[in-house]
């Protein structure tokens, strides 16, 4: 009896985490995922496999330290995240919302990778053949070295491989694929698993650089099991507000470079082209308006000039309204508190409106100084100098606090051609704001560039 009863113990094993129950259940009691639980089978004893030369263990200081050499995909801004270009055998992983333009970037860097004479095989799973050659029209990523397949199943997909042996496998995307080896729909967790862990052993296998988009869920994140991003060497996020024509691409992991450079493009008609200087994408016209103000952010390691704009309104409400886009509300809040004890400028019967040029968001600390002197400028109706730049965190002791990569943000900002730069140096917000000239537009000695 005990040795039925221990045959039926922990029978079921979660393939996420490894939680272990003794019936099957729907959703994992450990990791919360659906699912992910399935009958769990004795583990197979692996026999030991002789080794060749090739494959024996080194001592780590014979190992070669030379750089594996990367495969440029034609799309400057792409190599740019990818840490200078494809390499070899590497799996990565696309994200994105739907509609973002994750199709036509993938498009792109195909097309471009077939006119430097590199064979690529662009699997669609969601398109038909005739809507991908639609678009390759419109965006002009025709070329006889670039071929086109729509599948659904991973075996299939597998053949095409072998018969057109390219340089460059896209799939798109990882979701639609499926497996007649394991059971389930294409985009269940074990599929997708399955698809990956297959597409990944060819790429290694053949020295096959794989790209395959993923779909994200409701809150951003990839969707599908964990493994997936634990499988590939490179996950890539495409990001982009639907309401601007601007988009980024992110590295959230990457084995062969740095996590922290972004690239930038344009959503157009013609497709996805490349912005390697975005400078004057977030800024106004020039003209000097009260309640405008230059800050620099960073964008990864880019750093990037944003025009912050306010605008003010006198209220008699017990309750002004504060309206921000693009910037955080909570922080807006509390500089426009610090605005009026540490300052004295009075702000608590205005109506406030922040907000950014370019559709660009500012969720860093940096802003907070450029955001001050903004709605000072648009509480005395007095412009700030049109040559400024303001960089710097405020204290809720009214401090002007340093911000991270200073240098470099104020690098940038005498690159543009900014000829003061109000940081650190103030010390306090008092300081920042009495540096400025205090003298109404079109008086006498009002100097344009400060």
């Amino acid at each position: 009896m005990a040795s039925k009863r221990a045959a039926t113990t922990n029978a079921y094993r979660c393939t996420e985490c490894g939680w272990t129950s003794a019936k099957w259940v729907g959703r994992c009691g450990e990791c919360q995922q659906w699912g992910t639980v399935v009958e769990a089978t004795a583990a197979p004893v692996h026999a030991v496999a002789p080794l060749t030369p090739a494959r024996s263990a080194r001592p780590i200081t014979t190992i070669d330290t030379r750089e594996t050499s990367r495969r440029t995909t034609g799309v400057g801004e792409f190599d740019r995240v990818l840490g200078g270009g494809i390499v070899p055998g590497a799996a990565i992983l696309l994200s994105g919302e739907p509609g973002v333009g994750k199709s036509t970037l993938l498009l792109e860097v195909a097309a471009q990778s077939a006119r430097a004479g590199r064979r690529v095989l662009y699997v669609s799973a969601e398109e038909s053949l005739g809507q991908v050659r639609l678009r390759a029209e419109r965006t002009g990523a025709l070329h006889d070295e670039l071929y086109l397949a729509s599948e659904t199943d991973l075996a299939t997909i597998l053949g095409h491989v072998d018969q057109t042996r390219p340089a460059l496998l896209i799939v798109d995307s990882v979701q639609t694929v499926a497996s007649s080896l394991v059971d389930g729909a294409p985009g269940h967790p074990s599929q997708v698993r399955e698809v990956a862990s297959t597409l990944i052993r060819v790429a290694k296998e053949r020295d096959l650089p794989v790209i395959v988009v993923g779909h994200v869920t409701k809150d951003g994140q990839v969707a599908g099991p964990r493994v997936l991003e634990h499988l590939v060497d490179v996950v890539c996020h495409f990001e982009g507000d639907r309401q601007t024509s601007l988009r980024f691409v992110r590295a959230l992991k990457n084995r062969f470079g740095a996590t922290d450079e972004v690239g930038c493009f344009e959503q157009t008609s013609r497709g996805i082209i490349e912005v390697p200087d975005p400078s004057a994408l977030f800024l106004g016209h020039g003209s000097r308006e009260p309640g405008t103000c230059v800050t620099i952010a960073l964008e990864g390691r880019r750093a990037l000039p944003v025009e912050v704009q306010a605008l003010t309104l006198a209220q008699s409400t017990p309750h002004p309204r504060r309206i921000v886009s693009g910037v955080d509300a909570a922080r807006v809040a509390m500089v426009l508190a610090v605005l009026e004890k540490r300052a004295g400028i009075t702000v608590s019967n205005q109506d406030v409106y922040v907000s950014t040029v370019g559709g660009v968001r500012l969720a860093e600390p940096a802003a907070d100084l450029a955001i001050a002197l903004a709605v000072a400028s648009a509480v005395t109706n007095r412009p700030n100098p049109a040559k400024l730049v303001a960089i710097g965190e405020l204290s809720l002791a009214g401090e002007v606090r340093a911000v991270t990569q200073h240098d470099q943000r104020k690098a940038e900002a005498v690159r543009l051609g900014y000829r003061s730069v109000i940081d650190t140096a103030s010390r306090s917000l008092g300081r920042a704001l009495d540096a400025l000239p205090h003298r109404h537009p079109g008086e006498p000695g009002d100097d344009p560039g400060f």
